[in-house]
């Protein structure tokens, strides 16, 4: 048996698919590692609600099989992943942390979750999420909270907030979240990982609850979150491509960013958008990631981008007015059903004035504008740093904070994610800096619509400087194992 937190376990992806093909470690024990490192941390963390353990241990014997047979091997060959609750794995329930689908078993995968097999990944299990993901917060009346592997009494963000625990932890090498206001790169910058929201339609969200239809399909998207950058585009390019089943799919070939292409990319950045303050150390790692550019090469200057008011409200008469429109009835009598994080969203929603038709025509024109308005913006600019949130990793229940002198409410502090999802920007986060209580700080790297592998290079290059640091709670499991 392996010692839990072996080492083989707490290397990136891309490294144990190497080092499987080489012959270094087994599929197997790869496995067994995760299993164990799940066994001693996920009492703790609540990320993983449930496992496959025996299909998982099938698949990873027939893992070293085929390698051991000197076959063509995927790229996530032997590769132990996650996938959040909200998106089908066969066999595995899909609830999406409400009662109103409690029991309920997906039949058949995902189209992204048959291409990560197909690529040589093993589904491990799949990850806890607020309730019908409408939280940056995870919690449910199912499964309870997750707790956040840098300090307990934090969230690890939401709606992904199960798989950035678990990755950010060493239970999974990497995994799949979605985002429809920032529920990738909230819980990435939480936990101090790499997520990607992609441009919709990139990968399929096909196999996704709730699905991507109405609202939310221009909105929502599916995408890899792990602990490099690296890793992320393993994942995407193992995931990526159309299918008939996302509305928003599109056909788009992989592209290879040369390096002669990436020098020339000139790059903005912004530490706050003149309306909500974010905190001092947030704006600092803004500018760290922004110098680290300059000194690699890049071109590199201060924006201030007009249209980003104007996309928040469109968003939020889209996803939260319109959102809690086509939720709330599901409800109706089913009052005890409810959970905390939902209700607040469902309340925030009805406090608002129903959408009239000249509202809702006047917010899809209005995103329509601030699209071309953004674009024009960004053509002799096509990357933008950006915080991820106006604060670091919040405790359980926090509301409001206090930032310069402000009160910074919390739908507010999250805003800062949400202006991408309405204008269809591929963004990524990634870890560069640390609050002065010790908790991660993520930056915000920002494309043009269908530039995701620009933004995933231009992530690498920030991650050159600064990148995955292991959470205190491995850390502490780590010398307890040394010492046992």
């Amino acid at each position: 048996m392996s010692d839990p937190f072996d080492p083989i376990s707490r290397t990136s992806a891309s490294v144990m698919a190497a080092r499987i093909r080489k012959r270094e470690i087994s599929p197997v024990e790869l496995l067994d590692a995760h299993l164990e490192n799940i066994a001693a941390l996920n009492p703790r963390l609540n990320a993983i609600i449930e496992l496959r353990t025996e299909r998982a241990r099938q698949e990873a014997r027939a893992a070293e099989a085929a390698v051991m047979r000197g076959g063509a091997l995927g790229p996530l060959h032997g590769v132990p992943v996650t996938i959040k609750s909200s998106i089908d794995v066969a066999g595995l329930r899909s609830e999406t942390g409400s009662r109103l689908r409690q029991g309920m078993v997906a039949a058949k995968d995902a189209p992204l979750v048959e291409r990560l097999k197909a690529a040589g990944a093993i589904v491990l299990g799949n990850t806890n999420v607020p309730e019908l993901l409408m939280a940056w917060e995870t919690d449910n009346l199912l499964y309870g909270a997750t707790r956040n592997p840098w300090d307990l009494e934090r969230t690890p963000g939401g709606s992904s907030g199960g798989e950035s625990a678990a990755i950010a932890a060493c239970l999974s090498a990497g995994g799949v979240g979605s985002d429809g206001g920032g529920s990738i790169r909230v819980p990435a910058h939480f936990t101090g990982i790499c997520g990607l929201k992609p441009t919709p339609g990139r990968i399929p969200a096909t196999g996704h609850f709730p699905e991507g239809v109405g609202p939310f399909a221009p909105l929502g998207v599916v995408g890899p979150m792990a602990r490099t950058v690296a890793d992320l585009e393993l994942l995407f390019a193992a995931m990526a491509g159309f299918d008939a089943g996302d509305t928003m799919s599109a056909p788009v070939p992989l592209r290879k960013i040369s390096a002669d292409e990436l020098r020339q990319v000139r790059i903005g950045y912004f530490e706050d958008d003149g309306v909500v303050p974010v905190t001092a150390e947030t704006r600092a790692a803004v500018r760290a990631a922004a110098d680290a550019l300059r000194k690699q090469g890049f071109k590199v200057a201060a924006v201030k981008p007009a249209y980003l008011e104007k996309a928040r409200e469109n968003w939020w008469n889209i996803f939260v007015r319109l959102g809690g429109e086509l939720i709330s009835p599901l409800f109706e009598g089913r009052d005890e059903d409810l959970s905390a994080v939902l209700r607040d969203f469902l309340e925030t929603a009805a406090r608002e004035p129903q959408l009239s038709k000249a509202g809702l025509l006047d917010s899809w024109v209005g995103r329509d504008r601030a699209r071309l308005e953004m674009m024009a913006e960004m053509a002799e600019t096509p990357i933008l740093l950006a915080p991820v949130c106006a604060v670091p990793a919040f405790r359980h229940g926090e509301r409001a904070w206090t930032i310069a002198g402000q009160r910074v409410e919390y739908l507010h502090a999250m805003r800062y994610t949400a202006w991408f999802n309405l204008l269809g920007n591929p963004a990524a986060s990634v870890p560069v800096a640390a609050s002065g209580e010790g908790l991660p700080i993520g930056v915000q790297i920002v494309g043009r619509p269908y530039e995701d592998e620009l933004v995933m290079a231009v992530a690498g290059a920030v991650e050159r400087d600064f990148g995955y640091r292991e959470p205190p709670l491995l850390r502490e499991a780590l010398t307890l194992g040394a010492r046992g």
